[in-house]
């Protein structure tokens, strides 16, 4: 196995994928966001599971369950299934994958469709597809943060009552599931008649249980009327060191390097 190549650059801010936000409070308030997961993006073809999150020091390996029941335009329900496996090291190397939905009964693991490896350190990025055995690779190049979550889980501060976007957020307290303290949130979004497609108000209802241990959600509901739910949940959590290879790309992949050049 090969490790992720070293790059020097300086030590992202938060996690991958997330625009730049500073805030004016300083780092203090960038530090009490940069733990909490980006929100859920809802019921679509490529479901993103569980967003790991790049931090240091909280080393782990699960088994991730989605569970889909999408709403056809004849009317009829079509339930599939998947499920996932994520680990993160001690220095917040992540490994995720993304296998395929499957139709309820299906035996053994879904076929694997995509691995990503992230290193915060060096800030590259690895996408490795398992039929063509070619490892993509990217560096991050600016900082990237948290943005305000929905999920006042993380330290994010949150509210009840209308917000000026036309969503409500709900504290659901907290919970404990295999010996992790979750703390829940509700989030439901007012889609109008006028932009609903269906003549009359959608309520848009996410659900989040996050684990400031784990710096993840271990549990998230999407429920939306008009396309179905889906739900992510996460179990089998291991907190000792994951196998150094999850984090490696293997001898027998082609790299190809798409960072841009400047």
């Amino acid at each position: 196995m090969r490790s992720l190549r070293s790059v020097s650059i300086p030590l992202a801010l938060g996690a991958l994928g997330l625009s730049v936000s500073v805030c004016a409070s300083g780092q203090a308030q960038q530090s009490a966001v940069s733990n909490v997961p980006r929100d859920y993006a809802g019921v679509q073809v490529r479901i993103p599971g569980v967003f790991v999150t790049p931090v240091p020091g909280a080393p782990f390996a699960a088994k991730v369950d989605i569970f889909s029941t999408q709403l056809l335009a004849n009317g009829e329900t079509e339930v599939r299934t998947t499920v996932n496996r994520i680990a993160r090291d001690s220095s917040g190397r992540i490994h995720n994958e993304r296998r395929r939905l499957v139709p309820p009964g299906h035996v053994g693991d879904p076929v694997l469709s995509e691995t990503h490896l992230y290193d915060p350190a060096t800030r590259l990025n690895v996408w490795m597809n398992p039929f063509t055995h070619v490892a993509r690779e990217m560096v991050s190049r600016a900082p990237v943060a948290i943005p305000q979550a929905s999920a006042a889980t993380g330290g994010v501060k949150m509210g009840s009552g209308q917000g000026t976007s036309g969503v409500t957020q709900e504290d659901l307290g907290t919970k404990s599931l295999n010996g992790l303290e979750l703390k829940g949130s509700r989030k439901s979004r007012t889609v109008t008649k006028e932009l609903s497609g269906t003549g009359k108000p959608v309520v848009v209802v996410d659900e989040y249980w996050y684990s400031p241990e784990l710096s993840i959600y271990v549990i998230v509901r999407h429920e939306d009327p008009r396309t179905g739910e889906q739900r992510v949940v996460v179990s089998e959590v291991d907190r000792r060191e994951p196998n150094p290879d999850l984090f490696a790309v293997p001898s027998n992949f082609k790299i190809a390097d798409e960072t841009p050049v400047e």
